[in-house]
């Protein structure tokens, strides 16, 4: 259970966190001009909301280093988590209602060159809204689930792997020098010329 604990929440990460820069790469929302000869612009959604891939991004790396941080970073990158998926949730959330003009003027303004929120909002004719926004806050929703799991369990979860302790619990018999003498130590030191007799017992 431990273990599904920690898979879960990293799974959860990872995938939410490719679902979200994959998104901000497809087309959220058309945007129709009425500029004397309508016609159609495609908003992605990087510039529907500019900071979706760095988000993203920043998910991709909780969930990677989620795996091997100990138990207070594990609680630390959760509630990392549990903000991020608040701020990708808001930010889809407010396309998804009802697409504001800051979600496509930079791609009206390049196509254009006009600018201020007021000369946009007069060339739009009509937005028609991808599933994309939608598939985006659904993520957010999964993500801040996971924030939540992580911080629920992350104390349950086990340390790293026992190749990387370095405490005393190494037996006595794997220190080199004190396993007993055998009779290949006693072959080794006739064929240096010593007296395997004279070594003290064991």
């Amino acid at each position: 259970m431990i273990r599904r604990a920690r898979f879960a929440a990293v799974v959860s990460l990872v995938l939410s966190g490719a679902v979200v820069v994959i998104s901000s790469t497809q087309t959220w929302l058309t945007v129709v001009l009425d500029d004397g000869a309508e016609h159609a612009l495609q908003v992605p959604g990087s510039a529907a909301v500019p900071v979706l891939a760095p988000l993203g991004l920043a998910v991709l790396a909780l969930g990677g280093a989620l795996s091997i941080v100990g138990v207070v970073l594990r609680f630390v990158f959760a509630v990392l988590t549990a903000l991020i998926a608040l701020a990708i949730g808001w930010s889809s959330a407010q396309v998804v209602l009802g697409p504001p003009v800051s979600a496509v003027a930079a791609t009206v303004t390049e196509a254009t060159g006009i600018t201020g929120a007021e000369a946009v909002a007069e060339l739009v004719a009509a937005t028609i809204q991808t599933p994309w926004p939608v598939i985006t806050a659904g993520t957010a929703l999964v993500l801040l689930a996971a924030g939540l799991f992580t911080l629920a369990t992350a104390r349950t979860w086990k340390g790293a792997g026992r190749r990387y302790r370095t405490d005393d619990s190494t037996p006595i018999a794997a220190v080199p020098g004190s396993r007993p003498h055998d009779a290949i130590d006693s072959w080794d030191d006739l064929s240096r010329g010593e007296d395997p007799t004279d070594r003290p017992l064991d």
